[in-house]
């Protein structure tokens, strides 16, 4: 097989082998990244988000997922640049030093790990819906040794499960885009057009204010959590620069118009108070135009998103505590891999993390048992002290974007194929709207908790992760030396 030259990158220090396999293709990679953020948060969620923003909905999605698309853009600019199975974790360390990537990287494997517990309970609840003789644990505990095994197996196991649920997540929303569509227009049998009274009737297009767009970014933003994990999965495919260059590129717009789509169709099809919080708005919509067993059909897409994510976080999970190990950053014996063939194409469970992968999924038992016998009190603690991480982990990103760009224009510009836009204008946009939303979230009271617990928890890890820079830093005193942004530690 004929192989593209190097990168700078991959001949840079910055690029050192990585023991995994390199056995996931571009399509599973761009199918990652276009299903991979597509979840119950959507599919069922979003009508938290309709019922207080009304038809102007549409804008803080497009807000919500103006700010996803531009921190991917940052993401893909560095991973295309600097390829590591640790991704925005290995960059941080890079850009602003050991506390920062030792802290992304601990956090985003404790938000992957607990909210993989919610995925799990409540895809278990929708089985035990259809089969009521098996009780919910029996079927969490089915979901969690299916994925297990799929991921102590050839990482290409992982990349067909995302494949094929991703195909159908993103399917299902083609389908609903044109039956909506067809509807609108009146085109359906039975059907007269809806024309836009639904978007200026019931109080007009924005019933609620601003303050209901504001309130609806707050409900909707974290939707698109998720899109992390294509720079993470980059680093087990064959040309890690090309890969997630690609997938960036046309998962964000793409992505964007799935959301943004959904919700004017929905709007436009039903008065937006038709709409109810906890109940999927793509039900309503599809019940209306006479779409036969709606509930059962997005029942069945809503279970394959969960368990998509499902498997999608525990991949991600193992990867992260990998790369943290790899930096020394956690304990050296999460670092074996399996044997086998290493380009993952023979079948064979070669280059996989297992002990990473057993370590994220321990936890992950732990979250699921907490979430089923203590859901009001300790899990729900743990949920919100992971709440607001996720915007945490963004900044950080957008942080490391705005020094290492500066490096690697002066030590590797080859390797910038995949530049931010109106750099560093629009990063720091992007770090001036995370840190609004982390101040309007104080000023909600549903949303004030998570801000809470996860600013603690974030304080705990970056006091341990100070502490240990400190340590080592009295322990090498006299023997440092400066090392290049593409220097790994």
């Amino acid at each position: 097989m004929h192989e593209a030259p190097p990168t700078p990158a991959a001949t840079s220090p910055a690029a050192p082998a990585e023991p995994l396999a390199h056995g996931l293709k571009q399509r599973h990679l761009t199918m990652l990244g276009l299903g991979g953020v597509i979840g119950a948060g959507l599919f069922v969620g979003s009508g938290a988000g309709i019922a207080v923003a009304g038809p102007a909905i549409v804008v803080s999605y497009l807000i919500a997922g103006a700010l996803a698309m531009l921190v991917m853009r940052m993401l893909g600019e560095m991973s295309a640049a600097m390829p590591a199975s640790g991704s925005f974790s290995v960059h941080a360390e890079r850009a602003l030093g050991r506390w920062a990537g030792f802290s992304v990287g601990w956090l985003y494997w404790f938000l992957l790990v607990v909210v993989l517990a919610v995925e799990a309970t409540a895809a278990a609840q929708i089985a035990h819906g259809w089969v009521p003789a098996v009780e919910p644990w029996a079927w969490v505990l089915l979901f969690m040794v299916v994925f297990t095994v799929a991921n102590l197996t050839a990482v290409k196991n992982f990349g067909e499960f995302e494949f094929w649920f991703a195909s159908l997540k993103v399917g299902a929303i083609v389908v609903f885009l044109v039956l909506g569509g067809l509807a609108v227009f009146g085109l359906l049998p039975d059907t007269d057009p809806v024309g836009m009274a639904n978007l200026t009737g019931q109080g007009g297009f924005l019933p609620n204010g601003w303050g209901g767009v504001v309130s609806g970014v707050l409900t909707v933003v974290f939707a698109f959590g998720g899109l992390e994990v294509v720079t993470i999965a980059a680093a087990e495919t064959d040309d890690p620069a090309r890969a997630v260059g690609r997938a960036v590129r046309s998962a964000v717009v793409r992505i964007l118009f799935f959301y943004v789509g959904s919700m004017l169709v929905i709007v436009t099809v039903l008065p937006w108070t038709a709409q109810q919080a906890g109940l999927s708005p793509y039900v309503k919509v599809l019940d209306a135009i006479g779409v036969p067993s709606a509930g059962q059909v997005m029942n069945i897409v809503v279970f394959v998103a969960l368990l998509s994510a499902l498997n999608a976080n525990l991949y991600g999970s193992s990867r992260m505590i990998f790369s943290l190990a790899e930096r020394g950053e956690a304990p050296r014996g999460l670092l074996k891999v399996s044997g086998g063939g290493a380009d993952g194409s023979s079948g064979q469970a070669g280059g996989v993390p297992r002990r990473a992968v057993l370590a994220s999924v321990a936890f992950g038992f732990v979250s699921v048992l907490l979430n089923l016998v203590w859901p009001d009190t300790v899990f729900l603690y743990m949920l919100n002290s992971v709440g607001a991480v996720l915007l945490f982990v963004w900044a950080l990103i957008a942080a490391s974007q705005l020094r290492l760009r500066a490096r690697l224009e002066q030590e590797a510009p080859g390797a910038l194929a995949l530049r931010m836009w109106w750099f560093p204008y629009l990063t720091w946009v992007t770090l001036a709207g995370l840190l609004g939303v982390l101040l309007l979230m104080l000023t909600d009271d549903a949303a004030r908790p998570q801000v809470l617990w996860s600013a603690a928890a974030t304080a705990l890890v970056l006091l341990v992760a100070v502490g240990r820079e400190w340590r080592d830093r009295r322990g090498s005193r006299g023997h440092g030396q400066e090392r290049s942004a593409f220097t790994d530690r």
